[in-house]
């Protein structure tokens, strides 16, 4: 690996676009009204990465309170009509994309229609299409902190998992990367930031931390140059 790294993985949501917050401010919103009070800042915090489906399991365990299937269709469709109108890139991208120079691909939680919506809008789809995956599409059960679309990714660009790098935002998306075997960088730079967000992912096991999508190259150049850390 004295070469550095044969592959790229990015999450989508709160890497590349600043789409966790808006589904923070949708998801808090619903959980209020069904009797679980809770604000946008600390579903940020607790949930971020997760699927809503794991969030209201969660809940459910939590609380006790009995959630309706309906507000499952019922976030989807908000949070859709929402993102399409407010998502906003993640800045610094494709400048950064520029100088790294191993392939690249999207890993995410989102489903493949959410990450084509999401994507074309900002205008990142072409950095990275084809090699865009949801672990949605393996199975309801797949999703991170599962390693499993990791596993895939790696799998699809014909690259060994000990030779991958992982940008990630969510503590799930972290524990999903070292659980494949990939080493982590953690970024804070979306709207659902909070203060303890970067001592949480080094906690997870993200090897250091960004906030701007400027310092990325730099970053991945120093880790391939010190691999040491597994």
């Amino acid at each position: 690996m004295s070469n550095g790294f044969d592959l790229i993985i990015f999450d989508c949501d709160g890497v590349l676009v600043d789409s966790e917050i808006i589904a923070a401010e949708v998801e808090s919103k619903l959980l209020t009204d069904a009797g679980y009070p809770i604000s946008t800042e600390e579903m940020g915090e607790r949930f971020a990465g997760m699927t809503w489906r794991n969030i209201l399991f969660e809940v459910e365990r939590e609380a006790s309170i009995p959630l309706s299937a309906s507000l499952l269709d019922k976030s989807e469709a908000l949070l859709d009509l929402k993102l399409a109108k407010d998502v906003q890139a993640i800045p610094g991208v494709p400048l950064a994309l520029s100088r790294l120079p191993m392939p690249r691909c999207i890993c995410s939680n989102s489903s493949s229609a959410r990450l084509d919506m999401m994507l074309t809008k900002v205008g990142y789809i072409k950095l990275f299409a084809p090699h865009i995956y949801s672990a949605k599409d393996l199975g309801a059960d797949r999703v991170k902190p599962k390693p499993d679309i990791f596993l895939h990714g790696a799998k699809q660009m014909n690259v060994s998992p000990a030779n991958t790098i992982v940008v990630e935002d969510s503590i799930h998306g972290v524990q999903a990367a070292r659980a494949a075997g990939m080493r982590v960088i953690g970024f804070t730079g979306a709207s659902h930031t909070y203060p303890s967000h970067a001592d949480r992912l080094t906690d997870a096991g993200a090897e250091t931390v960004i906030s701007r999508m400027a310092d990325l190259p730099g970053v991945v150049m120093a880790l391939a140059a010190w691999d040491g850390v597994l």
